[in-house]
């Protein structure tokens, strides 16, 4: 594992909705942007007959990381993915009454919507979880990233053509009590740290095929608030772990904490732009050639960090 330092989105927002978005969109400052960075990614690698499991998201809606042209499926739980009507009439139809009404649909893209759903529930359930159990000794948290985490496992040992994957983990706007090396901050990187280390154990050689990266909208104040928690920042670290990752170092310049040196006198300043660290990931590990339409209007998406092997 590699820690990429003092990166980031370069836009100064402090809102979490409009920073989260400049991340998932990968369009810093702009908000025209309708689909999502890794979304475009995958379009520039066209691939036939891709499975319909090819970009998957943990949860209950797609981020806006993995919305747009090239199709994505959000996974609540792989027990939970099959077709629910919510009400009336439709709630008696059986899943061979949807579909088969969807494929009667005159309407193409109703029809290649139906098509590709129900391939992915008919692929899905000929998975039985059961039989891909944690190895190694690996023993995943209880909470929710560590069970998404699992979950993300047991799709890869199931080879059914995964390629991308994403997962959140909330919780971390600690305004009030955030607390040090106990308290709501340390049982977060707690968690966060179990769950990687599981999933990295569980994983074994299949590793050598896997990079997994974390990223957040902003980091916090350096500095403590008034009620013992911190808030909205700038810069924060990134985490790169897998095999193709040359690890046990920091990258990126660390531009210091005394007062003169942090942004706006209270931030980490950013040294790396987030979609260099992404952007190398792309290149070197996944495939892309050019960058340049998945973060339009960046010039620095080539200036890597150097964590990947070539």
């Amino acid at each position: 594992m590699a820690i990429v330092h003092a990166a980031g989105s370069p836009d100064p927002t402090r809102s979490h909705f409009d920073a989260q978005d400049y991340m998932e969109s990968g369009t810093p400052g702009i908000k025209a942007t309708e689909d999502g960075w890794l979304d475009r990614a995958i379009q520039t690698i066209p691939e036939e007959n891709a499975s319909p499991f090819r970009a998957v998201a943990m949860g209950a809606s797609l981020p806006r990381m993995l919305r747009g042209g090239a199709g994505a499926i959000a996974l609540p739980d792989l027990k939970q993915f099959k077709v629910m009507p919510s009400s009336g009439a439709m709630a008696n139809v059986a899943q061979g009454g949807f579909e088969a009404m969807y494929s009667q649909s005159v309407d193409r893209a109703l029809h290649g919507t139906g098509t590709e759903t129900f391939e992915a529930i008919n692929l899905l359930q000929k998975v039985d979880a059961s039989k891909f159990p944690p190895e190694n000794g690996a023993q995943y948290p209880k909470s929710r990233l560590g069970q998404s985490l699992q979950q993300i496992g047991i799709l890869l040992k199931t080879d059914i053509g995964v390629e991308v994957l994403f997962v959140d983990c909330g919780g971390w706007d600690n305004h009030v009590n955030e607390g040090g090396v106990q308290g709501q901050l340390s049982n977060l990187l707690k968690d966060l740290g179990q769950g990687l280390a599981a999933f990295h154990e569980d994983m074994g050689d299949r590793m050598e095929n896997i990079v997994v990266v974390t990223m957040s909208e902003f980091g916090r104040t350096a500095k403590e608030n008034g009620n013992r928690g911190t808030d909205h920042g700038h810069a924060n670290c990134m985490f790169v772990m897998g095999g193709a990752v040359k690890g046990g170092q920091v990258y990126g310049k660390w531009p210091g904490l005394a007062d003169h040196q942090l942004n706006e006198g209270r931030d980490l300043a950013l040294t790396t732009d987030f979609r260099a660290v992404v952007g190398e990931i792309l290149t070197k590990h996944i495939g892309v050639k050019d960058l340049a339409p998945v973060f339009p209007g960046f010039p620095g998406a080539s200036a890597f960090p150097g964590m990947i092997r070539s």
